[in-house]
């Protein structure tokens, strides 16, 4: 994630990550899920946290899922069921239950259908936000498979020379499993910049890029500017300007709506829709198709001779996408996880509120991150 959007030193404070884990799957268990939801729920906002992607993380999305778990506006014990199944698909309605509980299972069951039969490809409809759509593909590449996940989002993005919203920031993962390197992990928005990102910028007081956003009548602000405030602006597709190529972000966020909603069942809000969060889960088995190990090294090899590259005049080196997050992770653990104040004081009035220790702060330290020991260890699992 750019350093833009990361909290100033001064205004963080290190948590332990057990603390975080623990506190976060206590407050959703008290929202009203079942001690085996939460945890899982937990484990997927703190392992975001701890891969750097603050913006999926605690940081942002907890406050807004206690927030529509006291609007009845989730299913805190939904009865999830399978509308469709073959031997490598199947078709799920998530009942209006969190998507952050619910797409591991999506993931863990095409990974069990990949096994089986080479490929499995589930769908997730009527589901609230599954968070960073990275997390969920890892579990296939833990697995020793590719992974994909894509998922339409409430639409904020103008399509190219529009000047309304039709679609979300539809986020498109994939991972791939080496030996010895960290995991490739894709993960983007198809929007030019993720919604949640501009939240951080307000937090933080950063000011956005020119490209990013539009004013309410569809006109690109292209200069520097602070965000004007929520309901203010709309997101540009990747690419920003159609000079700049804004028409294959909106054609990619055009794909995932298809994926991950009509293909799933459903319609596009853009068509009227009640919003809820639709989703699309693939596992591929390398071993269906080549030699696992074989596989393995040559995905090191080519991830290595990427990040040995020679840089350009400016930059100390050249990163592979799910580098820089690994390298997070490997500090967090060690170090704690970066909260903003703001953050901290959140759950602090949160935890008092429902009678709840609060977070355990840790001796605040900077990152130690070392870049030429990037690829020495494998991605922590």
């Amino acid at each position: 994630m750019f350093n833009r959007f990361k909290a100033p030193l001064p205004d963080t404070l290190r948590i332990s990550e057990d603390s975080l884990r623990q506190t976060t799957a206590a407050i959703l268990t008290m929202m009203g899920c079942s001690p085996r939801d939460a945890t899982t729920g937990a484990d997927t906002l703190v392992a975001t946290d701890l891969r750097g992607v603050e913006s999926h993380g605690v940081s942002n999305q907890l406050r807004v899922y206690v927030r529509q778990y006291r609007a009845h506006e989730l299913n805190p014990r939904p009865k999830d069921r399978t509308l469709l199944e073959t031997a490598s698909t199947a078709a799920l309605d998530g009942d209006q239950g969190l998507g952050i509980i619910l797409a591991p299972r999506c993931m863990k069951m095409a990974i069990k259908k990949a096994k089986q039969v080479g490929v499995g490809i589930v769908t997730l409809r009527n589901a609230g936000h599954i968070g960073a759509a990275g997390h969920h593909a890892l579990l296939a590449a833990n697995a020793g498979m590719v992974g994909l996940c894509a998922c339409s989002t409430r639409p904020f993005v103008v399509p190219t020379f529009g000047a309304e919203p039709r679609l979300g920031t539809n986020p498109i993962a994939i991972a791939a499993p080496a030996r010895s390197e960290p995991f490739l992990l894709f993960d983007v928005a198809t929007s030019a910049i993720a919604g949640n990102k501009v939240v951080l910028s307000e937090r933080i007081g950063a000011p956005l890029l020119p490209g990013w956003i539009t004013r309410l009548d569809g006109t690109p602000v292209n200069e520097e500017a602070l965000s004007p405030g929520q309901n203010q602006y709309w997101l540009l597709p990747l690419g920003g300007t159609p000079e700049q190529g804004s028409h294959k972000g909106y054609g990619l966020a055009l794909m995932v709506e298809v994926l991950a909603t009509v293909l799933g069942g459903a319609a596009p809000i853009m068509l009227g829709e009640p919003w809820v969060q639709h989703s699309f889960f693939a596992a591929i088995n390398i071993a269906a198709l080549t030699n696992l190990d074989d596989f393995k090294d040559t995905m090191d090899a080519m991830l290595l001779m990427l990040r040995t590259t020679r840089p350009a005049a400016g930059h100390s080196r050249v990163l592979y996408p799910g580098l820089p997050e690994s390298e997070a992770e490997q500090d967090r653990k060690r170090n704690g996880i970066p909260l903003h104040r703001e953050v901290v004081q959140w759950f602090d009035g949160l935890t008092a509120e429902l009678g709840l220790p609060r977070l355990k702060r840790r001796r605040k330290r900077e990152a130690s991150a070392r870049p030429n020991d990037a690829g020495r260890k494998r991605r922590p699992s």
